[in-house]
């Protein structure tokens, strides 16, 4: 028999989905279905939860308690990044392998840095800034109207500041 169903046990679960859409309900169901809820309803909480970012593959955490789900969205940096932008949104199925060549702002990655503070690695806040600039680098945008690896270096050197939070 299996062990009695505690109520006040809290579950977290992490799925990559794709932004503002109902994902593939049979890519859920057996992670949500051994909890007892219903993989199309979770499904539908999930699209509502991240319509603000249609379009960009995000990580949701899903926070169950009492068969109930609570949907939060994880953003990495690339999809700040690419939301930074301000690209229009893009029809996947037609659209692949995009080039996203625009220009960000140095704000626009401090504050990136302050939202992927808490998950990041580095230990001052310039290695926070640092791992932006090269994740930008590898989406392919600039910053400022010059390479993010050209503003590692300046960074590196002392000549660009970064502020400490």
């Amino acid at each position: 028999m299996p062990p009695k169903f505690d109520p006040n046990e809290v579950k977290i679960i992490f799925i990559r989905v794709v932004g503002g859409e109902v994902g593939a309900v049979s890519s859920l169901a057996p992670k949500v279905g051994p909890l007892g809820l219903s993989p199309k309803k979770v499904g539908d909480d999930i699209a509502k939860a991240s319509k603000d970012w249609k379009g960009l593959r995000i990580t949701v955490k899903l926070t169950i308690q009492n068969r109930q789900a609570k949907v939060d969205v994880v953003p990495s940096a690339s999809a700040l990044i690419i939301r930074a932008l301000k690209e229009p949104a893009r029809d996947r199925k037609k659209e692949k392998n995009i080039k996203h060549s625009g220009n960000i702002s140095l704000n626009d990655v401090y504050e990136i840095a302050r939202v992927m503070r808490p998950r990041s690695l580095a230990k001052e806040f310039s290695g926070t800034v640092k791992e932006i600039l090269g994740t930008a680098s590898s989406v392919g945008c600039t910053v400022e109207g010059s390479d993010p690896k050209d503003l590692q270096k300046k960074i590196d050197a002392g000549e660009l500041e970064v502020p400490e939070n």
